[in-house]
């Protein structure tokens, strides 16, 4: 009877620990209280736990059938349901990523990415090597992502930069620089949970019938991205592409 009450509290006590570093990771980097990496370990600890949570809720479960320990079994399904909530949590995000590459620099010209200019002069980014890598890097995005592309816009260079800039505003971007003259902005991207920022470079240059935009779209943390960065790409691709507005 002991033993059994022991699994299941262990159970519970995993369970619950592994919601609340996961809850708290998130809200710890949302709120400011620590940096998004920071944030993104404590929740990854939540979920190292869960697993481990679950077996012992399982085995609690089966060792207080029969009604032979209902404090236990109540404890083990608790330790059961926290650690699930929170493995299901990262699998319906993590899964559908699985299969992509560990990169985090996406860009529509892999052969002639948009360079950050204005990035690699911010506090946020000193040390950091801002030069789109190339090579391999290259190569696996073209695999994994084969409908990025320079996006053709017919419309002059002047007309591109402001659908651009209105498209960067659109989604919520920060524009911390912008030359008209040249076709370049940049801007910031804030995740919504961990709050990570990613560096976005857009460049636009006249081409026959119109123009041509280039689009780079970095990471600063982590070396994969869950596809985010594609993500981002493909939304400012579809909504600049869209007619402008009456």
């Amino acid at each position: 009877m002991q033993r059994r009450s022991l699994t299941a509290r262990v159970a519970a006590a995993l369970g619950v620990a592994a919601l609340l570093l996961a809850v708290g990771g998130v809200a710890a980097a949302r709120f400011g209280f620590t940096s998004p990496f920071a944030g993104f370990r404590i929740f990854g600890l939540g979920f190292l736990l869960a697993p481990l949570g679950q077996i012992l809720g399982v085995v609690g479960l089966v060792r207080s059938r029969g009604g032979a320990d209902p404090t236990g079994r109540e404890a083990a399904w608790v330790g059961l349901v926290a650690s699930s909530v929170v493995a299901f949590s990262v699998l319906v995000v993590a899964l559908p990523a699985a299969r992509l590459p560990a990169i985090n620099d996406i860009t529509t010209d892999p052969a002639d990415p948009p360079e950050f200019r204005h990035a690699a002069r911010e506090a946020a980014n000193r040390g950091r090597d801002l030069s789109y890598p190339g090579g391999a890097v290259a190569e696996a995005q073209r695999a994994a992502y084969p409908d990025l592309a320079p996006i053709e816009l017919p419309a002059p260079p002047e007309e591109a930069f402001r659908r651009a800039m209105a498209t960067a505003e659109a989604l919520g971007w920060t524009i911390v620089y912008r030359d008209p003259e040249a076709g370049i902005l940049e801007a910031n991207d804030t995740s919504a949970l961990f709050r990570f920022v990613d560096d976005i470079a857009v460049r636009i240059r006249p081409a026959p019938g119109g123009s041509v935009v280039d689009i780079r779209s970095r990471s600063r943390d982590g070396r994969g991205d869950l596809g985010a960065n594609a993500r981002r790409i493909r939304r400012f691709r579809d909504l600049l592409r869209a007619p402008p507005a009456p």
